[in-house]
């Protein structure tokens, strides 16, 4: 029996035959390299031989260690390692320059083992970061200009820097369940509020003729249904009543569907 746990600790082992029968073609048409929940401790070497692929997915494994190595693969637009047990990343992964989507979430990952490295990804989208340890952010991801969304939720941040929150092109931006002070939740919902006025407010003039008119069409069809819908202290109340009658309201068929829909 002990013999079975020791195996089990030491994790699949993934030969050269393996990887390449986990290669798949990717929706953009790329390569994608899946080697996900395969009950991997460390990581294979012998993908070294496969830097050519887009895409690697080494997620839901038991990872403790990306070595420095990971610079090899110079094509990787895709790189998932979450769900693993990684405690540090190599400063080398700020080589990967055609990186676009790096998921990093839910490892043991602190502030101090973050490389300072990750701001030379200029071409990163999408950064996952949460359900980690961090308990900063280094102001150095502002550099990170093409980004779009930063999941920062389910760490012990205190603060998000401002060279974060101000990216030019930053659409989303999830830090919940993180355990900031009550004056900057605040904050971030009074921001919250901004951005959705000047998303979805506009004056009329502002509008062309065929949006107006739409815009003034449901406004219409609204207050048609407000003035046809009875308000509470109008509405007729035949509590002690078990079937309607003639004095009660003329039209029974009205009365029930009425009955029906309160």
């Amino acid at each position: 029996m002990a013999k079975g746990n020791a195996k089990g600790q030491k994790g699949k082992k993934i030969t050269l035959k393996i990887a390449k029968n986990s290669i798949r073609v990717a929706f953009d048409g790329g390569l994608r390299l899946d080697l996900s929940k395969m009950g991997i401790t460390t990581f294979p070497k012998c993908i070294l031989k496969l830097t050519d692929v887009d895409e690697l997915d080494l997620s839901r494994n038991m990872l403790k260690k990306i070595p420095s190595s990971i610079e090899n693969f110079q094509k990787l637009r895709w790189l998932d390692l979450h769900s693993n047990q990684l405690e540090e990343l190599p400063k080398s992964i700020g080589k990967l320059q055609n990186l676009f989507y790096l998921n990093i979430c839910n490892n043991k990952l602190t502030t101090k083992n973050l490389p300072e490295e990750l701001n030379l990804l200029k071409n990163l989208h999408i950064l996952n970061l949460g359900l980690n340890c961090l308990e900063s952010i280094p102001t150095s991801l502002g550099a990170l200009k093409e980004l779009r969304e930063i999941g920062l939720f389910d760490n012990a941040l205190t603060t998000i820097p401002n060279s974060v929150k101000k990216l030019p092109k930053l659409k989303k931006l999830n830090t919940e369940r993180n355990p900031f002070p009550d004056s900057t939740k605040q904050e971030e919902q009074t921001d919250s509020i901004k951005r959705i006025e000047t998303l979805y407010l506009a004056e009329e003039k502002d509008l062309c003729y065929s949006c107006l008119k739409k815009c003034q069409d449901e406004r219409d069809k609204l207050k048609k249904l407000n003035n046809m819908t009875p308000s509470p202290s109008k509405k007729p109340s035949f509590s002690l009543l078990l079937t309607p009658n003639s004095v009660a309201m003329d039209n029974q068929e009205e009365w029930r569907l009425s009955s029906k829909h309160s």
